[in-house]
Formats: C-alpha cells, structure tokens, sequence
C-alpha cells in the first residue's frame, strides 16, 4: 500500500511524531512486536493512504523519519504479531492504533464491533481473532507544530502553604455560562474567556485544579444508552487534550488559557489518570496500547496471562514497574509542565502508581523517579492516596514532597456538623492538619489536602439538602455512587418551601465553608459550592454531561450572591492572615522562650479542654485559640514581618446555644471583635467583647473572634490586617 515514499531510518528518540520543519520522525516502543507499520491518511481521516512499515528497530523502539510529512499530517499504527492472550499476547493487524505520544487526535471514536481484537459473538470470546478493520471508527494522531509564544511573566509559583485549590470541569464550567458565547462553552476557549478569568481572580483562588483533560474514551456502554463518559477517567492517550474541549485553534488553545490563568496569578493543576486506561478488561477493545504491546503495558495475572490485575475497578492497571511504560509516564508529565505549562498534577488512585509486585511502596521507582526528577520535583504532587485493590487505602503513606487528599478530614467535618457525637477528637486533629496522619519525615501541615466536597459526591448544596443519593438519572437502578455520605437534609429530603429548612441549610452551608477555610492544610473549593450549586441530590454525575453536571450561573443571582461573597471573605481572611495556613504543625506547647501556647482548646467556661472533656458523649461544641505571637508572621505592606493576630473560634453543632467565657492573652490585651457569624442576619460583625465576659454561640453555628488592645486606639477602633 505504500506509493514509494521516501523512508529514513530516523531516531529511536524522542517517541511519537516529532515534526522539525522538514520532515517528522516517527518512534514508538514494542518489546514482542515482529513488524510496525505508520499509516497515513488524508485530511478528513477518511481514507488511508499508504501504510509504510518501519525500517529501524533500536532498544524496543520502532522508528523511521519521512521527510515529506508535515506538522497537521493525520496517522496511526498497526503492530504484527502473536494473538496469544494466555500467554499475554494481543497483537491484531486489523485493528488502527492510537500512538500513546500522539499530541493531538482528530476524530471520535464511533464504537464498533471491528474494534475488538476478537469475534464478539464466538462462544470463546477473547480467544479467538477478529479480521475486520478498525480504522473507519477509530480517532486518528496529529501531527502538531509545538510552537507557541509564551508571555514573557514568571508563572505564579504560589507556596504550597498558600495554596487554595478550585476543583472545576473544563465543559461544565462554562456550558451554562451567559457571558461565554455559545461557540466557545465547554471549552478551554472557554475558560480563557475575560469574564471567567475575572470571576476566579476575584474570588481569591490560587489554583484550578481540572478533571482530567487527557484525551479519553467513551464507555461503550454508556453511549449505547444515550451518555457519554463526562468526568474523563478513561484515558487513551496522555499527551493528547480532550478533543471535544479544543476549538479551531487546537492545542494552542490550552496554551493560551493557561498563560491567562498565569496573567491572573492563578495556578493550573491537572487531573491525571495514570493508573488505568479506557481498554477496559481481557474483553475490552483494542485501541492502543493493547495492541502495541499488551505484556509490557499492563499489569498481568502471573498465574493465567490473559487476564489483568485490576487494582482500579476499571478492568486493568498500567505496569508502571516496567520501564518504558514508567518512561511513558513521566515523559507526559515533563510534556506538561514544558510544553504545555502546566504547574502541578492530582494523581489518581495514586495507591497503583507505587504498586511493586501487587504491594504498595513508598519506595516504588516511579515515586523515587519523580522525587529526582529537575523538571518533576518542583511542581505541587498531589495524590488520590488509595485504589481498589487489598492493602489501596494508603493516606498518610506518601513520600515528602506530595500532597495527599484528606477523606478524614471530610468525613470528620461533615459528622460534626450534622450533629454526630463522639467527634472532638478526631476533629480538633482535622482542624490542626492531621499532625497523627502527616507528622513525619519532615513534611509539613501542607500535606493535607482538605475537602468537604469535590467531583465524586455531592455537592455542597446537596449534601445539606439530602440525606440520600438520588443516581437513577445514571441508569444503574441508583446503585452507583457512594451510600455513605454523612449528609442531613435539615428536614426534608431535597427542595423544599419551608422557610426554616432553608436558612438552617443555608448556615450549614456557611458552617462548613468557614471550617474549611480556617482549617490547617491545603483547603480545596469545588466549582459551584461558593454559589449553591446543585446536582439534584445526585452524587455520581460522573455519566451526565448535561445540566445536572454543569455549573447553574442562574444560582448566583436566586440565591447565591451572599454565599460568594462570604466564600471571598473566608478566602481573603485565610489568605491574609498566616495563622491559618502555618507551615509548622501545632503541638499545643508554648513556644520556647514564651508561655504562649500555639493552639489551646476550650471548653465553654474558658478553661482548657481535659481528657473527659475531649470523650463525653454528648459533647458536640468545641473552642480554640490559635496566637500569631507564637512564631507566626505576616508581612506588612511595607515588607516587614510582624506577629499575626490571635483568633478564637468557636463552633457549635448542638441544637442548643453554647455559652463561652472568652479567654484573656498573656500580653493583657483585653478585646475580642467578631469577625465571622455564621447565624444569617446577624448585626454582631465587628461587635467588640470584652475578655472574661460570656458569648453565646448560636445552635449549629461557628463564629471566629479577632484579639486586640483598643487601648492602643483613641477612638475606640481597630487597624489590624483583618479589615484592610
């Protein structure tokens, strides 16, 4: 099929299409493959071309350069050699292949049948061997021109102790925007639009953290029945963008929102899913690297070959114990960061990536490979510390250098508040940045990533709103989605009229942002939660690419503007004042050479909480002050560090006020002033208390307190940082 072109030997590397202005160099790696053969195709993707085999087989990796091609040229691969699949083996001919270092794909895939690497309807199923040719339904690589212009500004590089995460879908975020134009919704275009810069600049964010944005497959399954696969854990390449999420501009539309994102201080962390891909199990497709090099990529059943370990519920796990496949994914992550801009990456079912022999490590090469990596080492690592398989739930097990979602902290916060006893213990460690968890080798409160909410579960609204999952609009008989939630719907399950029902949700609602916000750790936001965002009471959205998963705008102006403007106010307060983002753990001692104490916990008559106090059954209230004098600065506006202020916090999940006598500082100052009440229509902002005398905290409320000296100020007033 080939017409005679011409074909150099090339270079074994780098992988993947490499254009240099005269011609590309193709590579790809293949331990057991007998023959690779490029295939090329015209601009519509319609019709193949020529197939040219490979000349040069160099340590693994096939590779030729064909001068003539040029960056926009459509192509995939079709690898020869043995169908054995118990024997690991899963070569098919027939089938297209995605290039797993492809920068860009064109097409979608349109399920079929022929996409299986067996007949379908043959009583032995992956025995067997399927003859009909993929290509018609199969997306095809791009070969990109890498060139882009950066903006000559640093990145941001915010502090990991600075740091305030937005978690956001590229698609869902703006599909329902009204300031966005209709060509550019669902799309980074999208998101670099002005008015959505604006908007996450003003709210006070340092980061975004993306589901994911690799190019990723839709669940046969799922399209059959009328959805499509909308969070994006089901990669097929991991250097692609999502096509759907690209306009005209291609690529260099993500290029150019995160050089926006940058202009706007903010931080661009992605969502990467490099423990599985969109193959599925031994009866799966064969799209890519299936059939590259089944034996090498993925984590086979020592016993019987055929099958996979799958230590992701998703039918396979990537063999990132071999070095190539490891190769893979640090090449993609050094992609990102290079060439595409990218400041950080949340890993996930991180618990498989450090997997040797079926057992996690902490000490596993790829974690020991990204720890040494110059390019790698720098960016923020978080990661999603457990998967499926025995021994997954990992939190706490990472190296220094990573931070790890907290599910405690989530679940811990989210009993509290709806009232459950027996919580002040594990709260007061939550609160503190799980000193019990992350306190070792060096790592700093920071290896906390808080959450209430995030993608997977209900959102904020939902989870004051409902006490059950409502997932029948998935199709899966609401089987799907997490049973336990640790949610209370105040009253009534989802909307309601009555009017107490819904002011208590909303101070609920206010309750566990305020608790998020002043928590020690890395707080993370999701998109939606700072405006009332609602899914309906659906808590696996993960198939609705519609309006239950994209952001309702409508809610900021119906009910939503007073909450984004609190959630500001938590942000600016937590941004501004050190005390609340420390980059040392609290140990409740005085600091040498003072008696101040960093934390001290209250009980409500104002003496320090003791061991009774911490375990009585019933107790659901609890107090703390935390002092900038003990070691904590800020800068002044003129650069100069000093002493932060001090802060009491009180919150209350009983159904009955609690009382505090407010605690007098070592230094004699002698006011408290009320800076956050969470009660709706409360006129105690900026309310001044004297030391000693008794404030009551309403019914499932939390207030925080700023101390100060008014005798310092004639007037009576106040000139520290809270209110400039």
């Amino acid at each position: 099929m080939s017409n005679g072109r011409r074909v150099w030997p090339g270079k074994p590397y780098p992988l993947g299409a490499t254009w240099d202005g005269s011609g590309t160099n193709f590579a790809i790696f293949s331990a057991h493959a007998e023959k690779v053969e490029l295939c090329l195709f015209d601009t519509a993707g319609r019709r193949e071309l020529e197939r040219i085999e490979l000349p040069e087989y160099t340590h693994e990796i096939w590779h030729g350069y064909l001068p003539e091609v040029r960056a926009g040229q459509l192509y995939g691969y079709r690898v020869y050699g043995p169908y054995d699949p118990e024997n690991g083996h899963r070569f098919n001919h027939h089938k297209l292949l995605i290039d797993p270092y492809a920068k860009a794909l064109h097409g979608r895939l349109a399920w079929s049948d022929a996409h299986f690497g067996y007949r379908v309807d043959h009583p032995d199923a992956d025995l067997s061997f399927d003859t009909r040719d993929s290509a018609p339904y199969t997306p095809k690589c791009r070969v990109v021109d890498p060139a882009f212009t950066w903006g000559g500004r640093p990145k941001p590089r915010h502090g990991w102790h600075e740091s305030i995460l937005y978690e956001m879908h590229v698609r869902g975020f703006t599909m329902r925007h009204p300031a966005v134009p209709q060509a550019q919704r669902g799309t980074f275009e999208g998101l670099s639009h002005p008015r959505v810069v604006a908007y996450l600049r003003e709210l006070g964010i340092t980061a975004v953290e993306l589901l994911p944005v690799h190019a990723f497959v839709n669940d046969r399954h799922l399209v059959e029945r009328g959805q499509r696969n909308y969070w994006g854990y089901n990669s097929i390449g991991f250097f692609a963008p999502q096509p759907r999420y690209l306009g005209p501009g291609g690529i260099d539309e993500f290029k150019i929102f995160v050089q926006k994102m940058h202009d706007a201080g903010i931080e661009v962390i992605l969502d990467v899913v490099y423990n599985h891909t969109g193959e599925g199990n031994h009866l799966g497709p064969t799209l890519s690297f299936r059939g590259i090099d089944n034996k090498s990529y993925y984590y086979l059943d020592e016993a019987n070959q055929r099958f996979y370990n799958d230590f992701t519920g998703t039918g396979n796990a990537l063999e990132l114990g071999h070095p190539y496949v490891q190769r893979m994914v640090t090449d993609s992550l050094r992609y990102w960061v290079q060439e595409m801009g990218v400041d950080g990456f949340r890993f996930d079912l991180a618990t498989t990536l450090a997997r040797v022999r079926g057992e996690f490590s902490d000490n596993a090469s790829f974690l020991d490979t990204v720890a040494q990596d110059p390019v790698l080492a720098p960016v923020k690592l978080f990661a999603e510390p457990w998967d499926t398989g025995p021994g997954g739930y990992q939190v706490g097990s990472f190296p220094p250098g990573w931070s790890e979602w907290n599910d405690r902290y989530r679940d811990t916060v989210r009993r509290f508040w709806r009232g459950d006893g027996g919580q002040l213990p594990e709260l007061a460690s939550r609160l503190a940045g799980s000193s019990d968890i992350f306190d070792g080798r060096g790592r700093r409160p920071w290896a906390s990533m808080n959450f209430i909410t995030a993608h997977d579960g209900f959102t904020l609204r939902d989870l004051v709103s409902y006490n059950h999952k409502h997932n029948l609009d998935n199709g899966e008989d609401n089987r799907d989605g997490a049973d336990q939630n640790w949610s209370w719907n105040c009253g009534a399950e989802g909307e309601t009229e009555d009017r107490e029902i819904r002011r208590l949700r909303r101070q609920q609602t206010r309750n566990l942002l305020a608790t998020l916000f002043i928590a020690q750790g890395v707080p993370m936001l999701l998109a939606g939660d700072e405006f009332c965002n609602s899914q309906g009471g659906n808590n696996n959205a993960y198939c609705q690419d519609n309006e239950v998963g994209w952001l309702n705008w409508d809610e900021i102006d119906r009910h939503g503007c007073s909450l984004l403007a609190f959630t500001q106010r938590l942000i600016r307060l937590r941004s501004r004042h050190i005390v609340f983002h420390r980059s040392r753990f609290f140990h409740g001692e005085p600091i040498p050479g003072t008696d101040i104490k960093d934390i001290v916990w209250l009980r409500p008559d104002g003496e320090e909480m003791t061991p009774e106090d911490w375990h009585a059954p019933d107790a659901r209230s609890i107090g703390f002050v935390i002092s900038g004098e003990a070691g904590q600065y800020h800068l002044t506006e003129w650069g100069e560090p000093e002493p932060d202020d001090t802060f009491f916090v009180a919150m209350n999940a009983s159904d009955a006020p609690v009382t505090y006598i407010l605690p007098r500082r070592a230094d004699g100052s002698d006011w408290w002033t009320v800076l956050i009440d969470t009660v709706e229509g409360t006129d105690r902002r900026d309310e001044a208390v004297n030391v000693g005398d008794g404030f009551t905290v309403e019914p499932r409320s939390l207030v925080l307190l700023v101390q100060e000296d008014r005798h310092h100020h004639p007037d009576g007033g106040s000139q520290h940082i809270a209110r400039r």
